[in-house]
C-alpha cells in the first residue's frame, strides 16, 4: 500500500471518528429507506362523496406556566404567545401569524399553590390556586394568569373552551393533598364531598357564563387509571385516580349541578390515560366505552341531559412503532362506532420514547414535529377523532432538539416571572391542521397508489360547506414526493391552489408558497408537512 492511501486511510478514520463523537449532540432517526424513488409518482384520489367524522376541533391545554407567563411577564410577550397560539390572520407575506387553534383547555386548580411547600408538589410553577376558599368562599381574582390566556383565546374567537380538572379542592381530598398517597387506585375525594365538588364544578361554570366566557365542556376526572401516589408520580403534578363507579357517580351529581343552575356546558367524560382503557384493559377504569354508552349497563350514563356521546382519551404510550399506533385507533374506532360514540384524542405529548423511532441521543425538532404530525393523521384517519387537542402549549426546555412536550419552549427566570420564549416546529406541526381544518368540516376518505409502510408518505383530506378543499401531507421519507390529486365528485370547478410547508430548514415554518391556478401535480418534499388548500 502506498504511503499516500495509507496517508489518505488515516485522514479517512479521523473524520470518522470526529463524526463518532459529535452524533449524540442531535441525532438523527435512522433513515427510511428509499421507497420513494424520483420515477415514483404518487396517485392520490379524493373521492367527495366518501365522508368519513365531522372535525369538532383542534386545540391545546396551558397548564401551569400560563399562571406565570399571563399574570407576570411583560404584555408584549405574553400577547406574542396568545397570537401564535390563537390568530387565525396572515402577515403581508400571506404566512399565518398563528395556528388558529379552536380549543381551548383551561386547568381548574385544586388549591395547592396555597399550601406552598407543605403541599407536596415538588416544582413550585406546577402547583394551582383554587377559587374556592378553605371558608367557604369564591375568590375569582385567584388564577389570573390563567385567566389572561383564556380571555385572550375567547377574543380571538377559539370556538371551544373546555375547562378540566386534575383534582378536586384541597379541602375535599381524603388526604388534604391535591394527588394521592395511599395506592388503592380510589379516588381521592371524601365520601362526603362528592356532591361539593360538583357543586364548585357548577359554580366556576356559573361564574364564566356571567363574564361572557361559557365553557362548551367541563371535565371532572383526568387520567383516572393512573394512581398518582407511585414515584413517577408522587409529588410531580395534581392529579386523582377514579373508579368508573366514582366516575358514574360524581357525573351523575354534576348533571344534576348543572341542571339546577340552568347550566348549557356538556360534561366530557374520560380523559383516559391511554386509548385502550377506553375499550379494554382490566382495571378499575376499563372498557370505558361500554361501561358508560352501552344502554344495558349499570353504569350507564347515555342518558343524562348534559353527557355528549363523546369519549376523551390520551394517545400517550400507545404510538412504540406503527403496528401499535395503527391497531389501537383501529379498536378503539371500531368500539366507539359500535356504540355510536364519537372519539376526542383530548390530551398529548411525546411522553414516551417512541418519536425517537430508534435514534440514540437527542431528536431534532424537525424529527419530532414529523413523529407529532403522524400521531395526529392517524388519531384523525384511523382513529376517527373528531377533536384533537395537545398538551401542553408551553414548557421550559429547547427548541433546537427533544421538543417532546410542547409547541413554545419558554426561557424563565428562576422564579419565572419574566423570561423569553422560542416556537418549535412542533407549533406549525399542529397548526397544518389547526388553522386550516375548522370546526364543521368533513374528513373525506383519501387513498394514496403505491403508499407502501404506514408512516411513508401520509394524506387526509378535508371539505367545508361551501366546497373548498384542505389536504395535509406528510412525507416521512428520505426523497420528495410527487403526487398527482384526482378529486372525485366535486360540486364546484377548483381555481387557485395555496401550500404551507413545514421543513427543516430555519425559518421554513408553514411558509406559504402563494396563490397559484389549481394544479393537480404537487411535489411535497422530503421530511415535510404540507397544507394544500384548494378554492
Amino acid at each position: 500500500m502506498t504511503n499516500n492511501k495509507i496517508t489518505n486511510l488515516r485522514w479517512l478514520l479521523v473524520i470518522l471518528i470526529l463524526v463518532g463523537a459529535t452524533s449524540n449532540v442531535i441525532a438523527q432517526k435512522p433513515p427510511v429507506k428509499k421507497s420513494i424513488t424520483s420515477d415514483t409518482v404518487f396517485n392520490v384520489t379524493i373521492d367527495l362523496n366518501k365522508i368519513a367524522q365531522t372535525i369538532e376541533n383542534i386545540g391545546a391545554s396551558g397548564c401551569w406556566y400560563s399562571e406565570w407567563i399571563g399574570k407576570y411577564w411583560p404584555a408584549a410577550k405574553k400577547e406574542k404567545i396568545a397570537e401564535l397560539l390563537f390568530s387565525r390572520s396572515f402577515d403581508k407575506q400571506g404566512n399565518p401569524a398563528g395556528i388558529g387553534l379552536s380549543a381551548w383547555r383551561f386547568n381548574i386548580g385544586a388549591g395547592t399553590f396555597e399550601q406552598g411547600d407543605t403541599s407536596g408538589i415538588k416544582d413550585f410553577a406546577k402547583r394551582t390556586e383554587s377559587f374556592l376558599d378553605k371558608n367557604g368562599t369564591y375568590d375569582w381574582n385567584k388564577q389570573t394568569g390563567y385567566q389572561f390566556f383564556l380571555k385572550k383565546a375567547h377574543q380571538y374567537g377559539v370556538n371551544t373552551l373546555i375547562a378540566f380538572s386534575n383534582s378536586p379542592p384541597v379541602q375535599f381530598t381524603k388526604n388534604g393533598l391535591g394527588y394521592k398517597t395511599e395506592r388503592d387506585f380510589k379516588a381521592n375525594l371524601k365520601e362526603d364531598s362528592y356532591q361539593h365538588y360538583a357543586r364548585f364544578l357548577a359554580n366556576v361554570m356559573k361564574h364564566f357564563d356571567k363574564q361572557g366566557i361559557h365553557f362548551q365542556y367541563i371535565s371532572p376526572v383526568n387520567e383516572p387509571q393512573w394512581d398518582w401516589s407511585n414515584k413517577y408520580m408522587h409529588g410531580s403534578q395534581e392529579g386523582s385516580p377514579w373508579k368508573n363507579e366514582d366516575i358514574y357517580k360524581i357525573t351523575r351529581l354534576l348533571n344534576n349541578e348543572l341542571d339546577n343552575a340552568h347550566l348549557g356546558s356538556e360534561i366530557l367524560l374520560t380523559e383516559a390515560g391511554m386509548l385502550t382503557y377506553l375499550y379494554g384493559g382490566k382495571t378499575g377504569a376499563s372498557h370505558q366505552i361500554q361501561d358508560f354508552f352501552n344502554a344495558k349497563s349499570h353504569l350507564y350514563l347515555g342518558a343524562l341531559s348534559h353527557v355528549p356521546k363523546i369519549i376523551g382519551g390520551h394517545s400517550y404510550y400507545t404510538e412504540s412503532n406503527d403496528s401499535s399506533l395503527v391497531a389501537t385507533r383501529k379498536n378503539l374506532a371500531d368500539t366507539a362506532d359500535k356504540y355510536h360514540v364519537k372519539y376526542w384524542q383530548s390530551e398529548y405529548s411525546m411522553l414516551a420514547d417512541g418519536y425517537k423511532e430508534g435514534a440514540q441521543g437527542k431528536v431534532s425538532a424537525m424529527d419530532c414535529a414529523l413523529f407529532l404530525a403522524k400521531i395526529i393523521h392517524t388519531d384523525l384517519s384511523v382513529g376517527n377523532a373528531t377533536a384533537w387537542q395537545f398538551w401542553n402549549a408551553y414548557e421550559p426546555g429547547s427548541a433546537k432538539y427533544d421538543t417532546r412536550y410542547y409547541l413554545i419552549a419558554l426561557k424563565p427566570k428562576p422564579d419565572f416571572k419574566n423570561g423569553d420564549f422560542v416556537i418549535t416546529k412542533n407549533l406549525w406541526a399542529i397548526g397544518s391542521y389547526s388553522r386550516f381544518v375548522r370546526p364543521g368540516m368533513k374528513r373525506i376518505i383519501t387513498t394514496v397508489s403505491n403508499h407502501g409502510n404506514h408512516g411513508k408518505l401520509m394524506l387526509t383530506s378535508y371539505i367545508d360547506d361551501k366546497g373548498g378543499l384542505v389536504i395535509v401531507g406528510i412525507n416521512y421519507g428520505m426523497a420528495d414526493a410527487p403526487i398527482n390529486l384526482a378529486i372525485k365528485n366535486p360540486k364546484r370547478a377548483y381555481q387557485t391552489l395555496s401550500r404551507y410547508l413545514t421543513a427543516g430548514a430555519d425559518g421554513l415554518d408553514m411558509k406559504t408558497s402563494g396563490i397559484q391556478p389549481y394544479h393537480k401535480q404537487i411535489t411535497l418534499p422530503a421530511r415535510s408537512i404540507s397544507t394544500i388548500v384548494i378554492n
